[in-house]
């Protein structure tokens, strides 16, 4: 596929739009925590959840039933104006391009309360052309309504095309912030078998060689995700943008949710959406690193402070490339102590 010029990759797509940014802004974004915007109670809970979650996101899409969506969307303007959002994100899921709602979610949002608004959520991303259709329009919007700061894009990964074409997704703009796994979505568009959102599956399992004898045979659940996960966390990284796991749908198997929201923590994901407020110090506590981490990251750093040559700590061999591993924990225990003081006291920070 022929690509953009280099040096035009960056320029904005529209004049008078501003320039899309070089690198990430340095956010923490343990949890996306969604909110059903056309419900009146749940937007006078947004002050409350603000100080409680690192995103915000305004749901217009799945979930809101075909005759809420434009009150989802009146919702979503009035609740993003009536609030400060200061430190926490603000973010919105629009309806897929191919949907009704979708032009009026952009043009409206954007017009109304695009200068507050840090990421629109894009689901159903099948192919790099959708990226770069919204990526065109919002600079042509940013540009007509003066915005001085670029709305970034957020992919959904949920289906099988759109697995198929995660490397060129996770490249086709310097607006794109990064992506979710969307289970649920992606196992209808696959035909896989199973009416779970997110986690493993029961009859989805290994089991342990045979002995010779009749006794049973150990059964091992396996992760029906770990492959899809594994892909996009690494075209994700390759891209330079971050991955996220998505819902967790079981809001009663709290325990289940923590093993899901861990294996993504472990391969390399920032964070996992909530959808409920029970999951989100479920997210708090799986997305921060262990405080213990944070010690050893510290002792690492401390015995090698230019990441070079090698030194034995607690009869571990270290060296540079575990030096770049501590680094990365110690910055993300940093933003987290800044934003949350009960864990920047156990850090020691």
């Amino acid at each position: 596929m022929s690509m953009k010029l280099p040096r035009d990759f960056y320029k904005p797509l529209a004049i008078g739009a501003p320039a899309p940014p070089h690198e990430l802004p340095v956010r923490l974004e343990r949890m996306i925590h969604f909110i059903p915007p056309h419900i009146e109670k749940v937007r006078a809970k947004v002050p409350d959840v603000i100080d409680q979650v690192d995103v915000v996101l305004g749901n217009l899409e799945d979930a809101i039933p075909v005759d809420a969506k434009e009150a989802a969307r009146r919702g979503f303007i009035q609740l993003a104006h009536d609030n400060n959002f200061e430190s926490t994100g603000l973010w919105t899921r629009i309806n897929a391009l191919n949907s009704p709602w979708v032009l009026d979610d952009i043009l409206q949002i954007v017009e109304q309360v695009g200068y507050k608004l840090d990421v629109i959520m894009l689901p159903k991303v099948e192919g790099p052309w959708d990226i770069y259709y919204l990526d065109q329009l919002l600079a042509q919007l940013e540009a007509r309504f003066g915005l001085r700061k670029p709305i970034l894009i957020h992919a959904i990964l949920e289906t099988a095309q759109g697995v198929n074409n995660v490397e060129a997704i996770a490249t086709a703009s310097p607006r794109m912030h990064g992506m979710s796994l969307g289970p649920a979505d992606l196992a209808a568009s696959r035909a896989m078998k199973t009416t779970r959102v997110g986690g493993g599956h029961p009859e989805y399992k290994v089991l342990a060689d045979m002995t010779g004898d009749d006794a049973p045979r150990p059964a091992f659940q396996q992760d029906l995700w770990h492959y899809t996960l594994a892909r996009m966390v690494d075209a994700c990284a390759a891209a330079g943008i971050k991955a996220f796991y998505g819902p967790f749908g079981d809001f009663a198997d709290a325990d289940a949710c923590e093993a899901q929201f861990r294996n993504a923590f472990l391969l390399g994901c920032v964070g996992a959406w909530t959808l409920h407020p029970s999951q989100v110090d479920i997210a708090k506590r799986v997305f921060s690193p262990d405080p213990a981490e944070v010690a050893f990251a510290h002792k690492i750093i401390t015995a090698m402070p230019d990441g070079s040559g090698a030194v034995m700590i607690d009869g571990k061999m270290q060296d540079d490339a575990t030096w770049k591993q501590a680094k990365v924990v110690v910055d993300l225990a940093r933003l987290v102590a800044a934003k949350d003081p009960e864990m920047a006291n156990r850090y020691g920070m």
